[in-house]
């Protein structure tokens, strides 16, 4: 029936290490049962695998549909969350290999499998139907040093990423020799990748050592209280990363941090975000 703490009369995550003194306050709900937010890794809150066991027997023992029902609901929203669009849920099924979507969303609703494991397996699928040459050419303004993608056999070319599926690093990914611009690397997915004729183009390529940063844009809304601001730099320091942007301002009790993040990768991003979320207020 646990659903929250305050330690030494101040209102704390669950997943808050107590310390020798502490005065604890257990705040109860009148139904009982476990969240599913305890098996999320990112927030740290189960540390033994008997008790994270135990909170996935528990949601089994769910009526299937309800299971579906959750796993749906917490999928589309992590998915929405991040940006992702346009993607086959029976993909991410077969590529997890589960016969059924709703195999799937089962395992999701009843913590078999966690949000992180899909994310990792997802990769955005473009819908636009770019069918010529010059738009596969198209790239974002960014250009990367020679240290951060290997090219086999070339060195000293610009280094572009394409616009079209937007590489991120870990992804499977390949170079295309543009005409006067260097290489443009894609996602080996990239649906106008398969439809290049002029196959003697493309180079086979790798991400380099050096950490790449991709400016992505969050907004939080929040109850105001005192250390709000702290509590969110601190957080997202922690996790080693870093903000060109921050904007804040309140309105009826109400704080709106609009932050511009320096992200690695979605996994990255994935984490921040849910700690966030399990931050008080």
């Amino acid at each position: 029936r646990c659903r929250g703490a305050k330690v030494n009369g101040k209102l704390i995550s669950l997943s808050n290490n107590l310390q020798t003194g502490d005065s604890v306050e257990v705040l109860t709900s009148k139904r009982g049962g476990p969240s599913r937010d305890w098996l999320n890794p990112s927030l740290e809150m189960v540390k033994s695998q008997r008790a994270r066991s135990k909170i996935r027997q528990w949601f089994r023992r769910r009526n299937r549909e309800l299971n579906v029902s959750h796993g749906r609901l917490l999928l589309e929203r992590e998915l929405r969350r991040l940006g992702i669009e346009g993607i086959s849920y029976e993909r991410i099924a077969h590529d997890l290999g589960y016969s059924q979507v709703d195999d799937l969303l089962a395992a999701i609703g009843c913590g078999d499998v966690h949000l992180g494991k899909i994310v990792a397996q997802v990769v955005e699928e473009d819908e636009q139907g770019l069918d010529i040459v010059t738009e596969v050419e198209e790239v974002l303004p960014t250009e990367f040093a020679g240290d951060e993608v290997s090219i086999l056999g070339l060195s000293g070319l610009l280094v572009r990423l394409g616009r079209c599926c937007n590489p991120a690093p870990g992804d499977p990914i390949i170079g295309y020799i543009t005409r006067g611009r260097g290489a443009t690397i894609h996602h080996q997915g990239c649906p106008n990748v398969l439809r290049i004729k002029d196959r003697e183009r493309l180079v086979q390529v790798s991400w380099g050592h050096a950490k790449q940063t991709y400016p992505v844009s969050v907004r939080i809304q929040a109850y105001d209280r005192e250390g709000l601001m702290r509590d969110v730099s601190t957080l997202v320091s922690n996790e080693g990363i870093s903000m060109s942007s921050v904007h804040l301002s309140t309105k009826d009790s109400l704080a709106i941090f609009d932050l511009v993040m320096l992200i690695t990768d979605i996994k990255q991003l994935s984490r921040v975000l849910n700690r966030l979320e399990a931050l008080p207020n």
